[in-house]
């Protein structure tokens, strides 16, 4: 039978609305207004608007200045790249004049489409070039308070407290400040500045920007982020003062109160080059070096782990201005620091704020909040009292039978501790650390409106969270409230745990397990743009890489954990399939290339580490849901994993030789590709009963998703698959590695409405479960047990589902970043709407379909310059309209497929309807 769609100047030629098209959001580096850019050719980017449908660039002009002024004249002095007949407007490469360091450049972009327009040159925008070479830091210095003697390093880090005669190790964490001249009207000012472990830069007695823990943690023998800030408008004519205030991280753990590792590189430090431009053209530096002065800072503990102790009383009002007298202050000492890189990724900061919804009294001085939400973050508190008397925080998830603050699986002791200066109220709040927490506990302070309530009373309990800034990228909600409490309970995980890195959790840990990039990556993404982060990680894998080829299981790795604990290729893999993905999201082929080597490296670590093609270590399918507590893999065979995800990697990088030109790579992997599937088939594949290793959830899952099952088994594989989980129940049993391949395979398969099952419950392990247990975020195990960590993301695998299974937005298998785009919605069980959005490089995209009765409706809107492909679902005799009835146009016949209409579309809005 034929099925007709009737489309309103869909497949035609469109019509114009007399609406020229427009270029907008320039992006350099996946940033606008970005600062700090240092590679030689950055990839420039870009979006277009139109109001007509099926609009695809043909050509673009890029005009790169060094003066807007110049630009305003259409001449670009270092870049005029004339019309480039291309559709590329993502992560175009500069190719102009060398860029030079520390310069900042305006650009501008026309284009041309398919329509015959002229889209007229877009707004103005600019990038600042960093420090690109060690030589551009000029005679800036790496200046301290006191210098660590090499022989007290401890590098690697050890597990744990470490040795008895390391001691507590206090170290001081120090002020630093300089004054200088401003004698000519400022045209721009930047500084670039590194403190380690972190640093809060203060211009002039403000502080400049409002990041949190800058610079991001990194390997820091092998190198360290530096931070760019505009501060023009922080300066003025005349004696201008810098002041610096340093803090330890993960550069120094001191060792004293909880540490999941200890270990020191050396005291804290600063580095830093401002460098002004005045208008009339001439150039002025302020570099740090012996000019310096420092002092102890009021804050006399700070550890990454145990919290943070401050003095008010320690304080030296204005010590950040011009007219601070720091006679008393003592000249910095002169020190060496690790390779510099520019800080691209976002900056962590304080993104949202949670006052208590419930105050408990302990017992006399000791009060309980409930700040309601489980999220990483500070305590901030505002108390009156007694100068001199210490009031004690202490943060956690969950509390105890008694209803004190319970750290018992994230860490204790964990505290803060502030000492009073007294005479009126005093707000402060950590600087250098933070926590995962629902609850804080505050002693030796009463809670606010309680009469006779001591010397010390708490006027305002606050909670901040902290994260990584990266912008959200997309929505999601439906008609299920479970699934929405479930999209929204994984968020809170998420946001908890990106960092500089992407953490397991915000407080016993905070290390970079590499699984979860990869695995949960694709959830992530569609929630928050990750570009920058993404290559941070890479950058910290590279770093991380052993000199055999081995990449641990975390980066940066600080410290060697025992087997099986540092070499599981699940966790390593990350090296190869994260830079893939990436390009594939973003479109980013320079971290692919840089990252490169290091795939190759790795590669031939796991083939000389297998017999026979099979590899047998590492932890396998992580806190799958077996008869004993979570832990190393207990339903699935270690060794398939592993070696799946070998093949995985295989096939990928023969991948990325072809798209890098590497003609002998490519032949070299598909080879080893070809050798290990056969390996792994004969080792684990029961040709009897069609099952793979154990017949687990993951077992055959993961053979799918990997394409290691030949196409005559694969219809019986996902059968048996799908029998195993009806027969218990519909309950999940897949771990960390497993359940995101088997939430993949059966939703590609067709298969969505066992998901729904599996998910829409809360009287098994799962989501629903935790939710439950009253989790406010995802918990480290599926039964949501209070002895693990309870803001954990590592099992959220089924937001990637909400997106591209309920919503149905896909990107095709040949794409990148999204210019080839799939729709396919997925209506399963009893929901009867969803609608998600994702805004993708190329632009928004957007899926939102509703059943009322017999009738399906779907909207979609698609990017210009891209194409969609949409999958309708269709009964047999059922019609198709696009649009209102007042414009509607009869077409072709479109495929049918599994029950699905397959109509192929151009950019625009559209609406269909199925009835």
């Amino acid at each position: 039978m034929k099925y007709y769609i009737l489309v309103s100047f869909l497949m035609m030629g469109g019509f114009s609305m007399g609406q020229k098209l427009s270029v907008t959001s320039l992006r350099c580096a996946n940033k606008q207004y970005a600062l700090g850019i240092d590679d030689a050719a950055p990839g420039l980017s870009w979006e277009l608007v139109s109001k007509e449908r099926n609009v695809m660039q043909t050509a673009y002009r890029v005009l790169v200045s060094t003066d807007s002024l110049l630009l305003k004249k259409n001449i670009g002095n270092v870049w005029d790249s004339k019309k480039m007949i291309s559709g590329a407007s993502v992560q175009v490469a500069y190719a102009g004049k060398t860029l030079e360091s520390a310069k900042k450049y305006y650009w501008k972009v026309m284009a041309w489409d398919n329509k015959g327009h002229a889209s007229g040159f877009s707004r103005t925008t600019f990038w600042q070039m960093g420090l690109i070479s060690a030589k551009d830091w000029g005679p800036a210095q790496w200046v301290a308070y006191e210098v660590l003697p090499d022989s007290n390093q401890i590098i690697p880090f050890a597990h744990g407290n470490g040795e008895k005669k390391w001691g507590a190790r206090k170290d001081i964490l120090p002020l630093l400040r300089k004054t200088f001249l401003v004698d000519k009207p400022v045209k721009s000012a930047v500084m670039f500045i590194c403190g380690l472990g972190q640093f809060e830069l203060n211009i002039n007695g403000k502080k400049t920007g409002d990041h949190f823990l800058d610079p991001g943690w990194t390997k820091y023998d092998k190198h360290a982020l530096y931070v760019s800030f505009d501060v023009t408008k922080q300066l003025k004519p005349g004696v201008n003062a810098i002041g610096v205030m340093l803090g330890n991280g993960f550069y120094y753990i001191p060792g004293e109160r909880y540490r999941k590792i200890t270990g020191a590189f050396a005291y804290p430090k600063m580095i830093c080059r401002m460098v002004i431009e005045y208008n009339d053209g001439s150039i002025d530096n302020v570099y740090s070096n012996a000019s310096w002065k420092t002092v102890p800072s009021p804050i006399i503990f700070s550890s990454i782990y145990g919290g943070e102790d401050y003095d008010a009383n320690l304080e030296q009002k204005g010590w950040d201005t011009p007219s601070f007298n720091d006679t008393q202050w003592k000249n910095v000492a002169i020190t060496t620091g690790p390779l510099l890189q520019s800080q691209t990724a976002g900056p962590l900061k304080v993104m949202e704020t949670f006052s208590s919804i419930k105050s408990t009294k302990i017992k006399p001085g000791v009060w309980l909040y409930d700040m309601g939400q489980n999220a990483s973050g500070i305590p901030q508190i505002t108390v009156k009292g007694k100068k001199g008397d210490t009031i004690k925080i202490v943060t956690a998830e969950l509390i105890n039978e008694d209803g004190t603050a319970n750290q018992k699986a994230t860490g204790s002791p964990s505290y803060y501790q502030y000492i009073l200066k007294g005479g009126g109220p005093e707000t402060w709040q950590p600087r250098f650390t933070y926590y995962g927490f629902r609850y804080i506990q505050i002693a030796n302070a009463s809670g606010p409106g309680v009469n006779n309530a001591g010397p010390n009373v708490v006027t305002r309990v606050t909670a901040l969270h902290t994260r990584n800034s990266a912008v959200t990228a997309g929505s999601f909600s439906c008609s299920n409230e479970l699934f929405n409490k479930t999209h929204t309970l994984i968020d809170w995980a998420i946001k908890s745990n990106m960092a500089s890195v992407l953490t397991d959790c915000p407080h016993r840990e905070k290390l970079g397990w590499l699984e979860e990039a990869h695995l949960m990556g694709s959830s992530v993404k569609f929630r928050y743009d990750i570009a920058t982060l993404c290559r941070k990680i890479i950058r910290d894998m590279i770093m991380s890489q052993a000199e055999d080829g081995l990449v641990p299981e975390i980066a940066p790795e600080f410290v060697q954990f025992e087997e099986p604990f540092r070499d599981s290729p699940e966790w390593g893999s990350n090296c190869i399939i994260l830079p893939w993905y990436v390009y594939q999201w973003y479109g980013d082929k320079q971290s692919l290339q840089e990252a490169y080597p290091m795939m190759q490296r790795y590669v031939a670590y796991l083939e000389k580490k297998s017999n026979g093609h099979i590899l047998t270590q590492g932890l396998g399918d992580w806190y799958d849901l077996g008869p004993n507590s979570p832990g190393v893999s207990q339903l699935t065979p270690k060794g398939l994993t592993a070696t799946a995800i070998y093949y995985y990697d295989l096939t990928i990088l023969e991948m990325a030789a072809q798209l890098l030109g590497k003609t002998a790579d490519v032949k070299e992997y598909g080879e080893l590709a070809e050798s290990v599937k056969a390996a792994f088939n004969t080792t684990y594949f029961n040709t009897a009963t069609k099952q793979y290793g154990t017949g687990s959830q993951t077992s055959n899952a993961v053979s799918v998703y990997m394409k290691l099952v030949d196409a005559a088994d694969k219809e019986a594989v996902i059968d048996n698959m799908v029998k195993e989980i009806r027969s218990r129940n519909n309950s999940l049993s897949a771990g960390d590695i497993g359940y995101r391949y088997l939430l993949k395979v059966l939703d590609e398969s067709g298969r969505s409405d066992v998901i729904f099952d599996m998910n829409n419950r809360s009287d098994v392990p799962g989501y629903g479960y935790q939710l439950s247990k009253g989790a406010t975020a995802l918990t480290e195990s599926w039964q949501a047990l209070p002895t693990v960590s309870n803001n954990h993301f590592m099992l959220g695998h089924i937001m990637e589902w909400f997106y591209e299974g309920l919503a149905g937005i896909c990107e095709a298998e040949d794409a990148v970043a999204f210019n080839k785009i799939i729709i396919r919605p997925q209506p399963v069980g009893d929901i009867r709407y969803a609608k998600a959005t994702y805004q993708s490089a190329y632009g928004l995209i957007k899926s939102g379909w509703k059943i009322t009765g017999n009738i399906f409706e779907l909207n979609v809107e698609v990017p210009v310059n891209t194409s969609a492909a949409i999958y309708l679902p269709i009964a047999e005799g059922a019609k198709l309209f696009e649009g209102t009835r007042n414009n509607l146009k009869m077409v072709n016949a479109v495929n049918i497929e599994k029950g699905k209409a397959i109509v192929a579309i151009g950019s625009g809005n559209y609406h269909f309807t199925v009835k």
